[in-house]
C-alpha cells in the first residue's frame, strides 16, 4: 500500500497493541488515586498511537463533521464552562478536558483511517485486548486461588475474599475487559483461521467473569450469545462458541460451587446473586439524580458537580453510601449538563450508533471488522448504564477508537496532516509525564517518605499542584484547625468526593467562621448518611455530661441552597 494509506511505520500496529494491552495490566499504584497510573499509561500509550499512525488518517477532516465527533466536542467544552462560570476547580476541569480531548483525537484518527490502515488497526486493537484478557485471567486465578502470591506491584491484591478484581481493582472493570477480550478473540481467530482456539479462550474469559462476581458481566455474556445468534457473517464454529457462552457460565459456576463446598472456600458470586439482580442503592441514586434534574432542567448542576449538589441537598431516604456518580451515563449527563445539552450529546451519539449499525449490516469484506468494533462499543455502552467505565481513560480511549473504526468516512478528498497527529500525540505523552511528576507532590502527603517535610509544608506543596490540588485540599480540610483556610480547602475538594469526614470538618470550619446555620445544615446532611463517623460525632449530643453541647446538635432552621456553599 502507499504511504498515504499505510501505517506510518512497521511499529504502528505494535504501538496500538501496547496502548490497548498494558494499561489494564498495571498493578503498581500509590495513594490516594488507585488507578491513576493506569490512566496515565493509557493516555501516553494512545499518544504513541497518534504519533505512529500520523500519516494513515487522510479522512479526519470529514470525520470532524460526523455526529460522534460533534458529540465529543460538546462534552469537551462542558468542564471548561463549569470552571469559567460555575465553581469547578481548575485541576478537575483540566483532567476531564484532557481525557475527553484524547478520546476525541483517537476517534478522529480511527474514523479517518484509510481502508487498508483500518484493517491493520482493527487487528492490532483486538490483539491488544486479547493479550490484556489472557494476562488478566492469570491475575484473577492468583487472586482467588493463591491470594498470598499477590504482591500489590505485579498482581493487585483483591479487597474481597473469593473475588477476582484484576489489576484494575474493580470486579465490573475486570468483567468488561473480559467482554472486550472475548470480542478480540473472535476477530483474531476468525481472521487467522485459528477457530480451534476460540472455545478455550471464551471459556477462560467467562470463567474469569464468574470469579469477578460481576452481575454486569453476566449480562455481557448474554450479549455475546446474541452476537452469535444474529451475525451470519461469522463462521459456524464462532457462532456456536458464542452461543455456548451461557453454558460456559453455568459450568464455571458449578465448578466454583463444588470447589467452595468441598474446601469451605469463599465464593463471592453466590452471595452476590443472592442479593438480586438489581441494587437498591443504585436505584435510589437514580431517583435522587432525576429529582435534581427536574430542579435544574435547563443547565443542570454543572459538569463534575453532581457529587456536590446531591450530597448537600436534603434527601431523607438517600442511600447511605457516598456516591460521586449516578452510575448511569444518560442520567449523569442529564443532571450535570441539563436536558437540552445532554439531549444533544446523547442524540448525536445515538445517531453515530445508528450509522455504525447500518455499516455493520452491509455485506462486504469489512463487515466483520465493523461488527467487532460495534460490539466493543455496545458492551461498554451496556456497562455505562450500570456503572461509569467511560470516565476512565483505559476504557474511553479504546471505545472511541473502536467507534471510529466502525463509522464510515470518505477519505478520498482529504489530505493527510501528519504534523497535527504527531503534535497531539506528543502532547499526550508529555502531559502524562508531567502529571506523573505532579502527582508525586500529593503522594508525599498521604504516603510520606522517611525524610518527609512537616505535614503542613507537604499540604502547601500539594495545593500548588496543577492537576491534583483537590487531593491536597482534602488533607488540608480534614487535618488543619477549623477556620478560613480549612473552609476554603473543603469547598474546593468537595467537587471530587464528599464523605463523612469531610462533612464533619467542613461543618466545624463553618462554625469557626461564624456561619452556624451553614454548619448545622451540613450536620443535617451528615445525619442522613447514617455513617459511623457521624454517629460518633453526634454521640455527644445525647450525653448530658458533655457541656456545652456543640451547635450542630440542633438542626438547621431551613434549607440552605447548595450553590451558596461552593
Amino acid at each position: 500500500m502507499s504511504s498515504r494509506t499505510s501505517p506510518s511505520n512497521e511499529a504502528a500496529p505494535l504501538g496500538l497493541v501496547i496502548a490497548a494491552a498494558l494499561p489494564p495490566l498495571l498493578a503498581y499504584n500509590q495513594t490516594p488515586a488507585a488507578t491513576l497510573y493506569n490512566q496515565l499509561l493509557a493516555l501516553a500509550g494512545w499518544g504513541l498511537v497518534l504519533v505512529l499512525w500520523a500519516r494513515s488518517a487522510p479522512g479526519w477532516l470529514a470525520a470532524l463533521k460526523g455526529p460522534a465527533a460533534l458529540g465529543m466536542l460538546l462534552l469537551f467544552i462542558a468542564p471548561l464552562t463549569s470552571f469559567l462560570w460555575r465553581a469547578l476547580p481548575l485541576s478537575l476541569a483540566l483532567s476531564a478536558m484532557a481525557v475527553i480531548g484524547a478520546g476525541l483525537a483517537v476517534l478522529l484518527l480511527a474514523q479517518g483511517l484509510s481502508a487498508d490502515a483500518r484493517r491493520v488497526a482493527a487487528e492490532a486493537l483486538c490483539w491488544g485486548l486479547l493479550a490484556a484478557g489472557l494476562a488478566s485471567v492469570l491475575v484473577s486465578l492468583v487472586q482467588v486461588f493463591a491470594p498470598e502470591l499477590a504482591d500489590g506491584s505485579l498482581i493487585a491484591r483483591s479487597g474481597v475474599v473469593g473475588s477476582a478484581v484484576g489489576n484494575l481493582r474493580q470486579p465490573n472493570h475486570l468483567a468488561s475487559l473480559m467482554m472486550w477480550s472475548s470480542i478480540g478473540a473472535v476477530f483474531v481467530t476468525e481472521k487467522r483461521g485459528w477457530r480451534w482456539a476460540l472455545v478455550p479462550l471464551l471459556w477462560a474469559f467467562v470463567f474469569t467473569v464468574v470469579l469477578s462476581a460481576s452481575r454486569t458481566g453476566y449480562i455481557g455474556i448474554a450479549m455475546l450469545a446474541i452476537w452469535g445468534a444474529v451475525d451470519s457473517r461469522l463462521s459456524r464454529s464462532a457462532r456456536l462458541g458464542l452461543l455456548c457462552t451461557p453454558l460456559m457460565l453455568g459450568a464455571s459456576w458449578w465448578l466454583m460451587s463444588m470447589w467452595s463446598a468441598e474446601g469451605g472456600h469463599a465464593f463471592r458470586a453466590a452471595s452476590r446473586l443472592a442479593e438480586g439482580a438489581g441494587s437498591p442503592s443504585r436505584l435510589a441514586i437514580l431517583r435522587d439524580a432525576w429529582a435534581l434534574t427536574l430542579a435544574n432542567p435547563w443547565l443542570g448542576v454543572g459538569w463534575g458537580e453532581f457529587n456536590f449538589a446531591w450530597s448537600l441537598t436534603p434527601f431523607p431516604t438517600r442511600p447511605i453510601a457516598f456516591f460521586d456518580h449516578t452510575h448511569n451515563l444518560p442520567a449523569q449527563l442529564a443532571v450535570e449538563l441539563g436536558l437540552p445539552w445532554a439531549g444533544a450529546v446523547l442524540g448525536l451519539l445515538a445517531w453515530a450508533l445508528v450509522k455504525t449499525w447500518r455499516g455493520a449490516a452491509a455485506d462486504d469484506a469489512d463487515a466483520p471488522l465493523r461488527r467487532a468494533a460495534l460490539m466493543i462499543v455496545l458492551t461498554i455502552g451496556l456497562h455505562s448504564l450500570l456503572e461509569y467505565p467511560l470516565w476512565y481513560a483505559y476504557f474511553l480511549l479504546p471505545a472511541c477508537f473502536a467507534l471510529g473504526l466502525a463509522l464510515p468516512v470518505d477519505t478520498t478528498a482529504s489530505r493527510p496532516t501528519a504534523g497535527l497527529w504527531t503534535g497531539l500525540g506528543g502532547l499526550l505523552i508529555a502531559g502524562s509525564a508531567f502529571a506523573l511528576w505532579d502527582y508525586h507532590r500529593v503522594v508525599a502527603i498521604y504516603a510520606p517518605p522517611a525524610d518527609a517535610a512537616p505535614l503542613d509544608e507537604r499540604i502547601a506543596a500539594g495545593q500548588h499542584s496543577l492537576l491534583f490540588s483537590h487531593q491536597a485540599d482534602y488533607a488540608a480540610a480534614t487535618s488543619q484547625p477549623p477556620g478560613p483556610a480549612a473552609l476554603a480547602a473543603a469547598r474546593r475538594t468537595a467537587f471530587s468526593l464528599i464523605d463523612a469526614r469531610l462533612l464533619m470538618h467542613w461543618s466545624m470550619s463553618l462554625e469557626a467562621t461564624g456561619d452556624v446555620e451553614g454548619a448545622r445544615y451540613l450536620a443535617d446532611r451528615l445525619r442522613e448518611f447514617r455513617n459511623p463517623t457521624g454517629d460518633t460525632w453526634f454521640a455527644t449530643c445525647d450525653d448530658p455530661a458533655s457541656a456545652p453541647a456543640m451547635k450542630q446538635c440542633q438542626p438547621a432552621s431551613g434549607i440552605v441552597d447548595w450553590r451558596s456553599l461552593r
